[in-house]
């Protein structure tokens, strides 16, 4: 039976059960035996578990597709309002204290399940990273991911293997403190990565496959900018030093150098005072950040 999407927060039972949740927009053609797979996966698994669709909006019947399944409460959306949306409203349906995520479009192996939920022990999330031996991601989107995931890392100042990774194990309580902060698109998942790697939440990354996906991908070009932007809108939330620092360094650099040139011409053009002054800027601009990251950090 597909139930109409009522978001209340459920109360949380044992430790050892898990909600999955699987988002879904136009995926007809393959959710039901997806779903079938995924219920084989979780019975070997040991652990008490519900299965949740979000049907995001879909216009090819995928809430009935998934229905016909058998193993899932279905939740249908009328409108398509994007992936973390989806996601967020599956959280606030599950009955389960911990979350795992995986997509409804066959790319995440099941197989690698009961490896995440025995990583739970020691972490607030566990990523399945899609560094494995088969992984099959369309080189166009290689060198962006690869850009990505080098700034990513370089500015949570710990190395991030797979930022957004559609396969993960998260406690309940981790997408609750950072409720705010998740936003309703592809970015749900970059944005929960950043989050936990800045404030140290103990998060392990274990190893999968990713295949080909069935049907249409939902990513678009325009989503590498997208995610850069996001990547530095979230550090300065959490380190805003490690993009203010820089920025005000290439300033003093540039209108040093431009100072010491003027000098040699006797000369102070405005280009110099500029460098200088926007340098002073961005260190004292990134200071306040920087305090104001410390006092909400303490709340």
């Amino acid at each position: 039976m597909i139930e109409p999407l009522v978001e209340t927060i459920a109360p949380r039972p044992t430790d050892r059960a898990v909600s999955v949740v699987v988002p879904a927009f136009n995926e007809a053609e393959h959710v039901a035996n997806e779903l079938l797979v995924l219920d084989a996966a979780m019975k070997r698994t040991g652990w008490e578990y519900e299965i949740v669709v979000i049907d995001d909006g879909s216009t090819d019947g995928t809430a009935a597709a998934a229905d016909s399944a058998g193993v899932a409460r279905v939740l249908r959306r009328e409108h398509n309002r994007g992936y973390g949306a989806a996601l967020k409203a599956g959280t606030r349906a599950a009955k389960y204290p911990w979350i795992l995520i995986t997509d409804a479009d066959g790319t995440y192996p099941v197989a690698s399940i009961p490896d995440l939920l025995s990583a739970s022990e020691k972490a607030d999330m566990v990523v399945g990273a899609r560094t494995g031996n088969t992984v099959r991601i369309p080189l166009i989107r290689r060198p962006p991911k690869a850009f990505l995931r080098w700034l990513a890392s370089y500015l949570a100042e710990r190395e991030l293997p797979d930022i957004n990774s559609g396969m993960r194990l998260m406690h309940r309580g981790l997408i609750e403190r950072y409720q705010h902060l998740l936003p309703e698109g592809f970015s749900f998942t970059t944005t929960i990565t950043l989050a936990a790697a800045c404030n140290k939440h103990p998060v392990v990354y274990h190893p999968i496959d990713y295949h080909a996906r069935l049907g249409n991908s939902k990513i678009r070009p325009r989503h590498a900018f997208d995610f850069t932007l996001l990547i530095l809108r979230i550090i300065v939330v959490f380190n805003p030093l490690k993009v203010f620092l820089p920025l005000g360094l290439f300033l003093g650099l540039v209108g040093g150098a431009k100072f010491a040139y003027d000098v040699t011409r006797d000369n102070l053009s405005e280009s110099a005072v500029l460098g200088l002054l926007g340098a002073t800027l961005m260190w004292a601009v990134g200071l306040l950040a920087d305090q104001n990251a410390r006092l909400s950090a303490r709340r």
